[in-house]
């Protein structure tokens, strides 16, 4: 079996599959992996693994996950299913690789454009012959809340909230009406941008708030917050073979 483990920017998701086919995921605080990590070891017959982190893995947790069987650290140089034509190649996040991978794998010579809402909103867009392109990044959420509050002096930190009108009638309503509207617009707007050149785009949404906001976009998006844990394991898979 094959585990995967993505430490991101504010949570720490670990994944078993078998093949293809996942049979467990969970999403813990990264304080706290170490002890999953114990458990599924004792579960499960792990034979290979691959760790992704948006960020340099402090020490402590570095030593163990080294001690993780058949370990496949993800880095710029690693081995991977499309080709990569990003001008940068060794600043592009583990992340976007792990959903470029994903993409490719599930929708083989496509246009597909991944939508990632997370800490940040991450675009990147993989064209028909496999190839890695590129995209953008933008802030997520939570993060254009807390940006309100902490670069205003009067404006309160509020949390996202799925009852907002359009026009605020409220300081409250007002930002809630401001940065989800503004998810939606920028999210639809950027779709609709690539759409002008690639009618066969598939579109796909994942990450955190994948579930709040795939309620409010149009249809003919395929939403999916395993995404990235299929793309690492596609990648481990690769270098396995």
């Amino acid at each position: 079996m094959n585990l995967v483990i993505d430490i991101g920017n504010s949570k720490v998701k670990v994944a078993v599959f078998e093949i293809d086919t996942m049979i467990l995921s969970i999403v813990c605080e990264e304080n706290s992996f170490l002890d999953e990590l114990k458990k599924i070891s004792n579960k499960y017959q792990i034979v290979q693994s691959i760790v992704s982190s948006v960020k340099d893995i402090e020490e402590v947790y570095f030593e163990e996950l080294q001690k993780l069987p058949s370990l496949l650290l993800l880095n710029s140089d690693t081995p991977l299913p499309f080709k990569n034509l990003y001008s940068s190649p060794s600043t592009l996040g583990n992340d976007r690789i792990a959903l470029a991978a994903a993409a490719v794998s599930n929708y083989p010579q496509k246009n597909s454009l991944i939508i990632d809402a997370g800490t940040c909103i991450t675009y990147d867009f993989i064209n028909s012959s496999n190839e890695y392109m590129g995209g953008a990044i933008s802030p997520g959420i939570e993060m254009r809340y807390k940006a309100l509050h902490q670069h205003t002096s009067k404006l309160p930190l509020l949390s996202k909230n799925e009852v907002y009108r359009r026009t605020g009638f409220s300081t409250t309503e007002s930002i809630h009406s401001g940065v989800i509207n503004g998810v939606f617009w920028e999210i639809e707007g950027v779709i609709a941008q690539y759409k002008q050149d690639f009618n066969d785009l598939t579109v796909v949404l994942t990450g955190g708030d994948t579930k709040f906001l795939s309620k409010q976009l149009k249809n003919g998006i395929f939403a999916n917050r395993n995404f990235l844990l299929q793309g690492l394991n596609k990648i481990l898979t690769f270098n396995n073979q």
